[in-house]
């Protein structure tokens, strides 16, 4: 049991749902315990074994996505991944928080998750078991079922569309420049200020939604920095009694929005310099229901 926290960073970051991969863990350790005493001690490493049988049945969840995600209405976003809230905000015997079961770092970001989400079943998993968590290519061969060499080249595809995905080279945004880009971001919308808005915004911003047919959201992506600033402002003028709070999305800073003491939206942002580039705007209920847990 002590490999399950790995076992759950690693389907989260192949599948981008918190929920699908702990499903994707508790059928591996169903597979565990099916075994016999004899059987499980005649398996030289454990925690191998198990990185093994959790990749293939991630690897079986990505090949069926496809087919569910044809049938997705509007736009799919990932999970998006509570960060812990504030100490304050802590109350004893309240559930575990889900940024207590999964490791943040750059390889949860929206942004990446997004790019994963572009790759073919193959290419995600060659990559994420090889360039995020450092299994060799002979071990990831094993999984994917394909030769070592064909998996180094599913790595290398992959690369190549993160490279894709990627602005143009610039110095990084430091984190506290990102998080005072958010701030100013909630308090223009708050203010319905659409000047203030276009000028946090990219000129190329791209802010897409996600309801998944059970919330309302755009059904196609907003593109251009002044089309999303008024965007947002409609947003604004039409809903009233919405809460903005600042709070960590997939390891960034994020806004999440309650109406009735509900979370109804997840906001994550992606930076590139002193400007917003990227807005996902995750409002499906069934992708929350971390957010409600917490």
């Amino acid at each position: 049991m002590s490999e399950r926290r790995r076992l759950i960073d690693l389907a989260y970051r192949l599948l981008g749902s918190l929920a699908d991969a702990e499903d994707a863990v508790q059928e591996t350790y169903a597979r565990w315990y099916a075994m016999s005493p004899r059987q499980q001690a005649a398996i030289a490493s454990p925690g191998a074994w198990l990185t093994k049988v959790a990749g293939r049945v991630c690897l079986d969840v990505l090949r069926s996505a496809r087919a569910r995600r044809e049938r997705y209405v509007g736009q799919w976003i990932p999970e998006p991944l509570p960060g812990p809230p504030d100490p304050a905000d802590r109350r004893t015997g309240a559930a575990a928080d889900p940024a207590d079961r999964v490791t943040l770092d750059e390889s949860v970001n929206m942004a990446f998750l997004v790019v994963l989400d572009s790759m073919t079943p193959a290419e995600r998993v060659a990559f994420v078991l090889h360039d995020v968590f450092r299994y060799p290519f002979a071990d990831v061969a094993d999984i994917v079922g394909r030769t070592p060499a064909a998996c180094r080249q599913l790595a290398s595809s992959a690369r190549r569309r993160l490279s894709a995905a990627r602005p143009p080279a610039s110095p990084p945004t430091p984190p506290e420049r990102r998080a005072a880009l958010v701030r100013d971001f909630k308090r223009a919308w708050e203010a319905k200020d659409l000047g203030a808005l276009i000028a946090l915004l990219d000129p190329a911003a791209v802010a897409t939604g996600d309801g998944g047919g059970l919330a309302s959201a755009e059904p196609r992506p907003v593109h251009g920095g002044e089309q999303v600033a008024r965007y947002f402002t409609g947003l604004a003028h039409r809903a009233s009694g919405l809460a903005v709070t600042e709070r960590t999305v997939n390891g960034q800073p994020g806004l999440v929005a309650h109406a009735d003491g509900r979370t109804v939206t997840v906001i994550a942002f992606d930076v590139a310099g002193d400007r917003i580039t990227r807005v996902w705007a995750v409002r499906n209920p069934d992708k929350l229901r971390s957010w409600t847990a917490n």
